[in-house]
C-alpha cells in the first residue's frame, strides 16, 4: 500500500469463490482478499470494488481497478483515501 497522487493504491491478491468475502491478511507484500464471488464476467472484480468501498466508507466508483483485470493479482486506487487510512480500516 502507497500513497499516490489523489489517494492510495492498494496491491491485492484475490482468492475468487470462497466461502466468504473478507479480508484475509497479507500474502507476498499485498493485501489478500476472499470472495464470495466466482472469476466469470467480472463478478469478482465488482465483488472486489464493492467490498473495499463498503470497509473504506467511499463510493464504489472511489475504487478504480488500475492493473489485473483478468489475473488474481490486482492493482487498485482508492480515491480521496491515504494509505495509512485504508491500513487503519482493513486492518
Amino acid at each position: 500500500m502507497r500513497d499516490a497522487p489523489g489517494g492510495a493504491v492498494l496491491e491485492v491478491l484475490v482468492q475468487p469463490r470462497a466461502s466468504r468475502t473478507r479480508a484475509a491478511g497479507e500474502h507476498d507484500g499485498r493485501l489478500k482478499v476472499q470472495l464470495a464471488a466466482p472469476p466469470v464476467d467480472g463478478e469478482a472484480n465488482r465483488a472486489l470494488v464493492e467490498f473495499l468501498a463498503d470497509a473504506l466508507s467511499v463510493r464504489k466508483a472511489d475504487v478504480v481497478l488500475l492493473r489485473g483485470d483478468t489475473g488474481r493479482r490486482k492493482t487498485l486506487r482508492v480515491e480521496g483515501r491515504s494509505a495509512a487510512a485504508v491500513e487503519a480500516a482493513l486492518g
